[in-house]
């Protein structure tokens, strides 16, 4: 990362960019199939939940998968087993699907009817850090509000400018000591 925090983790402290735990933060409410794509019960479920819509197989279409509904039948009847490749491009597909069919709902739920969501900031992680560069940093609260949707659709996309920025505009909300905040340990919504 380019300007003041070139040196991050000079002196010790661990931490990832405020962009990158919002991210972090909004996949662990992405719920779905559990169960690996390599087994039989995590392929089907994955083949069913994707075929079940013209959306899933524009996922398909998105993740590389090219094949025919003769063999997508064979995949779901258990005839035939896609190779590796196809494997992973099934789950890229499948939580492609999964993020895009949720958005709406997190979106609803993190913007509360207006009233917002509560953020928890936890700091960079200084055990690494000798005592005399320590800083006191505590963990932050605030409630955000009105930045919800446009995260949602940013972490949709994966546009880590656009999170940067939403970061940003978080994070000036902690007065002074804002910039101390840039990297983070995590971060958590109420």
């Amino acid at each position: 990362m380019a300007g003041r925090w070139i040196d991050f983790g000079q002196y010790g402290a661990a931490g990832v960019p405020g962009a990158q735990a919002l991210a972090r933060q909004l996949d662990e409410l992405l719920t779905g199939v559990t169960s690996p794509v390599d087994s039989d019960r995590g392929l089907e479920a994955r083949l069913r939940y994707l075929t079940a819509s013209p959306a899933g197989y524009q996922a398909m279409d998105r993740a590389g998968i090219a094949v025919t509904q003769r063999t997508l039948l064979r995949w779901l009847s258990g005839e035939s087993h896609p190779h590796h490749a196809n494997l992973q491009r099934l789950d890229t597909a499948y939580w492609d699907l999964r993020r895009r069919n949720v958005a709406r709902d997190l979106k609803r739920r993190l913007n509360a009817e207006g009233r917002g969501t509560r953020m928890e900031i936890y700091p960079v992680d200084q055990a690494g850090v000798a005592t005399a560069h320590r800083r006191a940093l505590p963990p932050r609260s605030l409630n955000v509000r009105l930045l919800w949707d446009d995260m949602v659709d940013a972490w949709l996309t994966a546009d880590r400018t656009t999170l940067d920025d939403i970061w940003d505009d978080i994070i000036s909300g902690l007065d002074s000591q804002y910039d101390a905040y840039s990297y983070v340990t995590a971060v958590g919504f109420g």
